[in-house]
């Protein structure tokens, strides 16, 4: 979701900026305000759902949450939750991050 929410929102970028400044056409802002809209809502949503599985404290859930205001913000926290280990990518799904899955002692 995270992902799709950054392409939703560069796709209303860019209507934006045809809307504002290279020219009057609103096609692009009609066509990805509403599809940005809906993504928006389904990543708060499931930011939301896996806080607790995953065992977010509300400082990483919060910044989950901001990183969807500025564009592209949420593909920087997917990024920054994987490299930390608060989201398992190797196997394609969101883990709980224990202190067992987390920890670097043998």
């Amino acid at each position: 979701m995270a992902i799709a929410e950054a392409i939703s929102w560069t796709g209303l970028l860019i209507g934006m900026l045809f809307k504002y400044v290279l020219s009057d056409n609103e096609v692009g802002v009609k066509i990805f305000g509403p599809i940005h809209g809906g993504i928006f809502v389904v990543y708060v949503a499931t930011v939301l759902a896996v806080r607790g599985p995953l065992r977010w404290s509300w400082p990483v859930t919060l910044a989950a949450l901001a990183a969807s205001v500025p564009p592209l913000f949420t593909w920087f926290f997917e990024i920054w939750a994987v490299k930390t280990g608060r989201i398992d990518a190797g196997r394609g799904v969101a883990v709980p991050s224990t202190a067992e899955v987390n920890s670097t002692a043998a």
